[in-house]
């Protein structure tokens, strides 16, 4: 397995949890392609949103349910800054996965997350673990206790 693979297992080892990573056929780099790729709802897929905070060049993370998008002026009011796009760069050095892959857990440095209360729905959502091919399920409270993000209203 990757490093970026084996950083999410770690992660979710520490918390407690077992890993249930899968590897999908196909590319997972979408919500559309995850949920066919594991059989399940667009909404359950937990899609991680980077954005970069103007104010300190930082990454902050938005977890939302696959079919959502985030509302620009809400995750700033969120941040406590504008919000600008994150390039690969910026996403690889702080959470050190590659766009297509982010998981929500496993990051190389901290991160400010907020949750959609949408995933909150449903028993399990599931997220990239690492990879565009990788994913993994998790209870909406797991992921929320394990990034620290706070529910809140960010969607359109």
């Amino acid at each position: 397995m990757s490093k970026s693979v084996n950083r999410v297992r770690a992660a979710l080892e520490a918390a407690g949890l077992e890993p249930k990573i899968k590897e999908t056929g196909g590319s997972a780099r979408t919500a559309a392609e995850a949920a066919s790729e594991i059989g399940c709802g667009v909404d359950q897929i937990a899609k991680s949103i980077i954005f970069r905070r103007e104010s300190d060049g930082r990454a902050v993370l938005f977890l939302t349910a696959g079919g959502n998008r985030v509302d620009a002026a809400k995750a700033s009011a969120l941040a406590g800054a504008d919000l600008g796009k994150a390039d690969a760069e910026l996403i690889r050095q702080q959470t050190g996965f590659a766009i297509g892959g982010v998981a929500p857990v496993g990051h190389l440095s901290p991160i400010d997350a907020w949750l959609d209360p949408r995933l909150a729905e449903f028993d399990v959502v599931w997220a990239a673990a690492g990879t565009p091919r990788h994913v993994f399920p998790i209870a909406p409270a797991d992921l929320s206790r394990l990034t620290g993000a706070a529910e809140a209203d960010f969607v359109r």
